[in-house]
């Protein structure tokens, strides 16, 4: 069955020891990026002095989808540099090319998910911060703003919080430490929209 067959792909390329740990990587990191690119553009047309709805909901939905599309292609090439090279060295250490094996194609499928779970992070970096604009009036665009700049700064100490579980460190500590980072971007970021 083609479904079976791709849940044992899909299960094969999770086993691999680069994997999950790729995937946690590139998912935090981009995570980061991306929270920090909504909050400035929160700060740059949602918190200026004349903001317009459509134009704040327009540029938050197309930033997110440029990131994804930007990260998700970069992780799939360094990826696909990355593996090739392990995949050369397995075939000199079997003294045979392993490319189109069942190691090649594992590799590929782990390729695959690595570089889609990273475009993710960006959509919903872009979904949770732009979510309180989509539930307000025009009227109401600085309450949103606030409100969307709590849910970003929350959403850098989830990721904090997540890489300090991951490396095995204090997760609250790095999980503040991401949200007075956060904090610190957006007090400099709304001191210079305010001066311009």
């Amino acid at each position: 069955m083609p479904v079976n067959r791709l849940k044992g792909k899909l299960r094969a390329a999770l086993e691999m020891p680069e994997t999950l740990p790729s995937m946690r990587r590139y998912f935090v990191n981009t995570m980061f990026d991306a929270t920090f690119v909504m909050l400035g553009i929160i700060i740059g047309s949602a918190l200026s002095s004349e903001p317009r709805l459509e134009i704040i909901i327009t540029t938050l939905v197309t930033s997110a989808i440029a990131l994804s599309i930007s990260t998700g292609t970069s992780v799939y090439e360094a990826e696909t540099l990355e593996q090739r090279r392990r995949i050369e060295e397995i075939g000199r250490a079997m003294l045979t090319p392993v490319r189109d094996t069942s190691i090649g194609r594992t590799s590929k499928m782990s390729i695959n998910l690595i570089s889609m779970v990273n475009s993710m992070a960006p959509l919903v970096a872009g979904a949770v911060t732009i979510t309180p604009f989509l539930l307000i009036s025009e009227k109401d665009i600085d309450l949103a703003a606030e409100v969307s700049v709590v849910l970003a700064i929350t959403m850098l100490f989830l990721t904090g919080y997540f890489m300090g579980r991951s490396s095995k460190g204090n997760p609250l500590l790095k999980g503040a430490r991401m949200a007075v980072i956060g904090l610190a971007a957006f007090a400099i970021c709304y001191i210079i929209g305010g001066a311009v």
